[in-house]
């Protein structure tokens, strides 16, 4: 018999409870309860204290342990509501003048100066100037701010540790819309409001929380569309399909790839939009097993090389073609044409360590697909050895993006899985899941 939908006094109830008290009130301790769900303590407390929240795949199980609908999950997950109706933990002890407008904007821009190593090198002056602009909602202003956050997300190690700055920004940049709403600012500030939301959903989608990415690149569409910012829409819409990708849902991606590109049709030609969007077409080709599909894809990814200079700008959209040959050979690999993935792999860790300022996600990304070259031709050394870097990377990294390449390497491992090395490899990567 169907279950009935939870009503209004049940969410409720489940909403005053909390995931920790719904769990003791059913007699599991922390332990236990990890156990059941196959995840590690550590992951249900952070659960527990709303820190993150649990990815797609574990949410039926989760509200099959807690003998809950999925609705009435979300009820427990959510912040709990205090008899004013604000959420736990918001009030904090600011001080006195902390309501006045100005002030907060000082002091949430003076945070971001502290974080970002970028802002931090700026003259004084210019510093204080770029804050001013904030506080008077000037666009441009805005726009600089992102691209800073964006240079920060970029070199940073750890790109979870960008997100609170990035959620302040975005609070600042949405009560600045509010109050300028229907002006002549209006348009570019919703430019910077939909740069900022695919920057948050980037870094929740490091961080494996799916629903949150793709949530803000529905924002970012929606605000891209209302601003009629073509490209800015249509880099929204592929970093989405990135999302339907990682669950390996890759008709539905391609179809938002080909809404991508008719968007970018309309778009700025001297931007790498189009090539962009062929790159990752090429991708979800590979995936669907269409080599045919995939190299014309790749090769329209090529022509970025003859855009000038300005068709990248650091920030939202940044493919200028210095990942093809790392993108090639993962396509190919995904192909099972492994000496043609070998190569262009090899070239691209080749020009990762001649580059300067290298990316921890990228290096890993390359180092687990010769890993996994390794698997397909049960070479237990070769798996070993590129995997443990990778490992290595992913843990100086805390990169979500990394340990998710990892996790899909040990379905390769096959027969190898009874080297003991190889054991050993694929019992660190099972750490990295439950960190």
């Amino acid at each position: 018999m169907r279950a009935r939908p939870p009503g209004t006094s049940e969410l409720r109830e489940a909403g005053a409870m909390g995931l920790a008290e719904r769990r003791r009130a059913l007699g599991y301790s922390q332990e236990a309860f990890a156990h059941l769900l196959g995840v590690d303590r550590t992951t249900v407390g952070r659960w527990e204290s709303r820190r993150i929240r649990p990815q797609p795949a574990q949410r039926r199980k989760l509200a099959a342990a807690l003998e809950t609908s999925l609705q009435e999950l979300d009820a427990l997950l959510a912040p709990r509501q205090i008899a004013d109706g604000e959420p736990v933990g918001s009030r904090t002890s600011e001080p006195p003048n902390a309501g006045d407008p100005d002030e907060m904007i000082r002091r949430e821009f003076l945070r971001i100066l502290t974080v970002s190593g970028a802002l931090a090198t700026l003259p004084a002056d210019e510093a204080e100037a770029l804050a001013q602009g904030v506080r008077g909602g000037v666009p441009a202003d805005f726009s600089r701010m992102n691209s800073h956050l964006w240079q920060v997300y970029q070199s940073s190690r750890s790109k979870g540790s960008v997100y609170p700055v990035v959620r302040d920004q975005l609070g600042i940049l949405i009560d600045t819309l509010t109050e300028y709403r229907g002006s002549p600012r209006a348009q570019a500030l919703l430019n910077a409001a939909a740069d900022l939301f695919q920057l948050a959903g980037e870094v929740a989608f490091d961080g494996n929380r799916y629903s949150d990415a793709a949530a803000s690149y529905a924002l970012a569409a929606s605000v891209s569309k209302d601003a009629q910012a073509y490209d800015l829409w249509a880099c929204a819409l592929v970093r989405h399909a990135y999302v339907d990708m990682s669950e390996s849902r890759y008709r539905p991606a391609t179809q938002l790839l080909d809404a991508a590109e008719h968007l970018a049709c309309r778009g700025d030609k001297s931007l790498s939009t189009r090539q962009w969007i062929a790159s990752v077409q090429s991708e979800a080709h590979a995936a669907l097993g269409d080599l045919d599909a995939c190299e014309r894809a790749m090769d329209r990814a090529e022509t970025v090389r003859a855009l000038g200079t300005d068709s990248i700008n650091g920030g939202w959209l940044r493919f200028d073609g210095a990942r093809l040959a790392e993108e090639r050979g993962s396509r190919y690999l995904q192909l099972g044409r492994l000496d043609l993935a070998e190569d262009a792999l090899t070239r691209a860790l080749k020009q990762e360590a001649l580059a300067h300022g290298q990316s921890y996600r990228r290096r890993g990304a390359v180092l687990t697909n010769l890993a996994a070259i390794g698997a397909k031709r049960r070479d237990p050394e070769q798996v070993v050895a590129y995997g443990n870097e990778a490992v290595a990377l992913a843990r100086a990294s805390g990169s979500g993006y990394v340990a998710r390449r990892l996790q899909g390497l040990c379905d390769e491992f096959g027969p190898l899985s009874g080297d003991y090395r190889v054991g050993e490899l694929g019992a660190e990567i099972a750490m990295l899941s439950t960190r």
